[in-house]
């Protein structure tokens, strides 16, 4: 998993809209990359819906929330649209990026063992740089969370 100082993989992923965004393209401004399993699933949601009611106070700090998950872009399109989410969601078919991050790893569930996302956020600085990281997150008041240590980010910056 990347740590706090560390340069964050560049990369480009495609939105619901078949939009592509790239990671580098945000330089200059704070950017929360957030890992998350799957579109419309319960702890998803919460995770999701959290960052919509805070996206007001993540836009007064110049900074987006990308939200990154193995479903396509039309899982996507259709996660937005349900819950009014006004933030980027990413498509990460091959979890290449999630891989990068070390957000795909092995997970247990139910006494099975298999390979997944792992609720993990990263806040990555205007330099590129990972700022921050959540690894383990819990879905409800995460975005109070990274709201907090991104306004502590700014006051002083690693």
């Amino acid at each position: 998993m990347l740590k706090v100082g560390e340069l964050a993989p560049d990369f480009e992923l495609r939105d619901g809209g078949g939009k592509p965004h790239r990671l580098s393209d945000r330089r200059g401004h704070f950017t929360v990359v957030y890992f998350y399993p799957a579109d419309d699933t319960p702890g998803c949601t919460k995770e999701a819906c959290s960052f919509r009611d805070a996206h007001a106070s993540f836009g007064d700090e110049d900074t987006e929330v990308w939200g990154l998950s193995p479903q396509g872009a039309a899982s996507k399109a259709a996660f937005r649209a349900k819950y009014g989410l006004p933030f980027t969601l990413l498509a990460d078919e091959d979890h290449a990026v999630a891989d990068s991050y070390g957000a795909w790893g092995e997970k247990q569930n139910y006494g099975k063992t298999y390979w997944g996302i792992l609720r993990t956020s990263f806040l990555v600085g205007p330099d590129e740089r990972v700022a921050h990281v959540w690894p383990k997150v819990k879905p409800e008041g995460h975005a109070t969370e990274v709201l907090a240590a991104l306004r502590e980010v700014r006051v002083t910056p690693v």
